[in-house]
């Protein structure tokens, strides 16, 4: 049976740099450097105390979080809720949502379909998503 095999700091471009944000930011796409057509995968490393500007919004699309360093919070909808060390959130269709660091930078990964064209039209930005 094939298999791919990446290493996520290692292998993939940081593509955190996209997103107008802190430059310490790191977010690195493994979905099509692991050959991946049912699911996808990234890692994210979030500086203390940056916000992300803007969360989102799926019709349809899950994703699961899952914190591997650090702590911060998840705003899904109007409800907050703390994350820590493998703390893991899964985020529900129709459920808006963003998150934000501790003291320390927050190390997390995330796991969801890849985005096709069509998923991505039923994604929708918010900007200033924590008020």
């Amino acid at each position: 049976m094939p298999f791919t095999l990446r290493n996520l700091k290692e292998d993939l471009e940081d593509v955190g740099s996209n997103f107008d944000g802190s430059p310490d930011l790191e977010f690195r796409l493994a979905t099509k450097a692991l050959e991946l057509e049912e699911s996808g995968l990234s890692y994210q490393r979030v500086p203390p105390g940056y916000r992300f500007p803007y969360g989102h919004t799926h019709k349809k699309q899950e994703e699961v979080y899952v914190v591997l360093r650090g702590s911060g919070r998840m705003k899904l909808d109007d409800e907050i809720v703390e994350l820590k060390e493998w703390t893991r959130c899964a985020s529900h269709p129709v459920r808006g949502e963003a998150t934000r660091p501790g003291r320390r930078a927050l190390r997390s990964s995330s796991s969801a379909r890849p985005i096709s064209a069509r998923l991505r039209a039923r994604t929708s930005m918010a900007s200033d998503w924590w008020g």
